[in-house]
């Protein structure tokens, strides 16, 4: 009798065991995706928007109190802060400094600040970018350490300026990023108003890289979570810390999506957009990756 109901019995123990196996995978198939990308985030599915030819090098991308619909950007060479629409072909360029090296954009209250690689910031009114040529720029040269800069971050609720060192003199000899807290004072320049540092020892734990690989190229705050999101384009690699910049983890981008990230914003609505620069047989762009509430 036993063995008539075991008979009876096994297609079904078989098909609820296949069906635990198989929830089982997924569960742990959707864990991996997790490790992968941000919480919120998938690294590997952006919508991408090609960029014009004139913004090939493009580099820092802000947006103004989050609106999505204006991207701010400026590139490497041409002392030139370009105003335009994702997906759009037109754009404007506004002139502010001749010829250099500049690497990362922000605005601050009612102004637009660029950074250069040698850690200069160049700051005009944010209605200057109606104009070829913006006529009021103020310059804060030599207030930093000397050393290579390419990430910034305005925060326009305590209105201070973060700078994070790519590669700064004083961290060479130790597992520390140097970065620096600055304040606007009302003609647009800036003084020193404090300092941060990400300790890279524990993303040396979590990548299996060493320090020497972790150049960042740009910074965001995400306000839904208050963690600090930072590239390094070098090895390709966005470190997530906490509020404190203590490293939470680190998630490695695929060279398949992006080819060099170098900018780096969130909007308003959480969704947060990487620059890249172009190359031989691939357009500048800017991708954006939509944010979805996790499940809890």
């Amino acid at each position: 009798m036993i063995n008539e109901m075991l008979k009876k019995y096994i297609p079904f123990i078989g098909v609820i065991c296949l069906s635990c196996a198989f929830t089982i995978l997924s569960c742990a198939q959707e864990k991996g995706k997790k490790d992968t990308s941000p919480r919120g985030y998938d690294l590997a599915g952006p919508v991408k928007y090609n960029m014009p030819d004139i913004l090939q090098e493009i580099s820092g991308i802000a947006f103004l109190n989050g609106d999505p619909h204006t991207v701010f950007a400026e590139q490497d060479e041409e002392g030139k802060v370009f105003v335009l629409t994702l997906g759009a072909k037109k754009y404007k360029a506004t002139k502010f400094a001749k010829n250099g090296d500049y690497e990362d954009i922000a605005i601050l209250k009612d102004r637009v600040i660029v950074l250069k690689s040698n850690g200069d910031l160049y700051a005009f009114p944010l209605s200057e970018t109606q104009k070829e040529l913006a006529a009021n720029v103020m310059e804060t040269k030599s207030i930093l350490p000397k050393g290579e800069y390419e990430g910034m971050y305005a925060n326009s609720n305590t209105g201070l300026l973060y700078v994070i060192c790519k590669e700064c003199k004083q961290d060479k000899k130790g597992k520390i990023t140097s970065g620096f807290i600055l304040a606007m004072q009302s003609n647009g320049s800036f003084k020193l108003n404090g300092n941060f540092s990400v300790d890279v020892s524990a993303l040396e734990k979590l990548t299996g890289r060493k320090k020497g690989t972790f150049h960042p190229s740009a910074l965001a705050l995400n306000a839904l979570t208050k963690e600090w999101y930072i590239i390094s384009a070098i090895n390709k690699v966005l470190v997530v810390t906490d509020a404190n910049w203590k490293v939470k983890n680190a998630y490695h981008l695929s060279s398949n999506v992006f080819n060099q990230p170098e900018g780096i914003a969130f909007d308003k609505y959480h969704n947060l957009y990487i620059s890249n620069e172009g190359s031989d047989t691939q357009y500048g762009n800017i991708l954006k990756f939509d944010y979805k509430k996790p499940k809890k």
